[in-house]
């Protein structure tokens, strides 16, 4: 028995590529969600604000009990708590992660925990060693995430002690590690060791850990998997959002802050001739995107949406816009996706990318509608979302009308059949049962083209 497809047909403005972007809800009821992580398994670990860690199994179900509970040793006020976690390269056999957080007195505390012997889904709140405590001198511009880099080191991004305007002038002072991304070897030393090439190692001036300055409040770092590449979003003052791409062997960068904020002139006279400034690689204005405060992410890598490799997503906390950066440095806008206030993505063991929100407590997984496969923009055809729930639209672009519309199941039975009589069509899917269909368009002249979608 035939389905009958009803079909409403609309006329929409076309979308650009970034705003193909779709969110699909991975799991809900997150408090605070400010960092999502994997540990090189199927499982994504959502670091929560408030001092919990929990466990979003390979199935979309949450773990009852968390994997770390921290609460009783954090303030988590404001900009404050339970910021990072970072999984040890060789977690699979030495168990070692590490976290990042504030102490009830305000100061940055970075500490390595070790994973219950017999349940790998819960910690040892016993094992924390302290290998680092950073005073913080206001309780904004904290930083927070920790990353591995592809050379086995520890990365930390931290903030510039806070307030606003870094009135210490603390992201210029190589004596301080504020304002700075540090680098630390904890495969040896106690509690670490300090790596030889750090910019500052074994000199007279300049901290040991340093390796880079110049930065505000680097809130999400990451490392291309395929490349190395650094990527750096850090947060702008009061005009301008910057998000930075480097070499991962690029030691002592200077990134500009306070002299500069993005490639804008922050501090008159603050720039020295003799110093070379590293200048962002990507930046947009608060006025012109309606942006406030940037939520880096990753440069995707997975395998599964291939119109998106090689492009850095990110969002804005306030426009709850995603952006997308080509490799030549533009910058693409998907529209809003309102009432998230988008605080941190992820990536999984297969890089493929997720998001979350401050206010939503959801976390997504991010998508592109169309339908994974470049032969959409070959073939001038447009179909998303997809996978999709009660509707799907349909663009064609230079097809003569009408178009015969016959969709099947994966046995080859035609399920329903209509003709398209315009470029732009919204269709109602909702009489669909879940499960895979071929949709087969022939235009008036003959041609054919066939194409999968996924009813979830």
């Amino acid at each position: 028995m035939k389905t009958k497809l009803y079909l409403i047909l609309m006329l929409y403005h076309a979308f650009t590529f970034a705003q193909n972007i779709t969110l699909q809800t991975v799991a809900t009821g997150f408090s605070n969600p400010v960092a999502i992580e994997n540990a090189g398994d199927p499982r994504l670990f959502v670091v929560e604000q408030g001092g919990t860690i929990k466990i979003i199994n390979a199935d979309g179900s949450v773990a009852a009990t968390p994997f770390l509970n921290l609460a009783s040793l954090i303030s988590s006020d404001g900009e404050r708590g339970l910021l990072g976690l970072a999984f040890h390269p060789n977690y699979s056999t030495n168990g070692y992660f590490f976290v990042n957080y504030t102490n009830p007195a305000g100061n940055t505390v970075i500490a390595r925990y070790t994973v219950s012997a017999g349940n790998t889904n819960v910690a040892n709140p016993s094992s924390a060693q302290v290998l680092l405590t950073i005073t913080q001198p206001f309780s904004n511009h904290n930083g927070g995430t920790l990353r591995f880099g592809p050379d086995g080191y520890l990365y930390i991004g931290m903030g510039d002690g806070g307030s606003g305007g870094d009135p210490g002038n603390r992201a210029q002072n190589i004596e301080t590690l504020l304002g700075k991304m540090l680098r630390i070897d904890v495969n040896s030393g106690t509690p670490y060791a300090i790596p030889p090439t750090n910019p500052f190692a074994g000199a007279t001036a300049g901290a040991d850990e340093i390796w880079a300055i110049g930065l505000r409040n680097p809130w999400k770092f990451s490392f291309n998997r395929t490349t190395g590449d650094l990527w750096i979003a850090d947060v702008g003052q009061g005009a301008v959002e910057e998000i930075n791409k480097v070499s991962p062997t690029a030691a002592g960068l200077n990134y500009g802050w306070n002299c500069y904020e993005g490639s804008s002139i922050y501090t008159a006279g603050c720039a020295q001739p003799t110093t070379t400034y590293t200048f962002p690689f990507a930046e947009y204005t608060h006025t012109a995107t309606g942006g406030c405060s940037i939520t880096g992410g990753y440069v995707y890598t997975g395998t599964t949406y291939p119109l998106l490799a090689n492009k850095y997503i990110f969002a804005d906390y306030c426009s709850n816009k995603i952006g997308l950066v080509s490799p030549d440095g533009t910058i693409a806008y998907t529209p809003a996706f309102g009432g998230n206030n988008f605080s941190t993505f992820g990536e999984d063991a297969t890089g493929e990318l997720y998001i979350a929100g401050i206010s939503s407590g959801t976390v997504y997984k991010i998508t592109d509608s169309t339908l994974s496969n470049a032969e959409y923009t070959t073939e001038n055809i447009s179909l998303y979302p997809n996978p999709a729930e009660g509707e799907v639209f349909l663009t064609t672009h230079n097809l003569d009308m009408p178009i015969n519309l016959v969709v099947s199941d994966l046995n080859g039975k035609q399920v329903a059949q209509e003709q398209l009589l315009t470029n732009n069509s919204r269709i109602d899917t909702s009489l669909l049962s879940k499960g895979v269909y071929i949709l087969t368009l022939e235009s008036a002249i003959g041609t054919r083209s066939t194409h999968k979608l996924v009813i979830q």
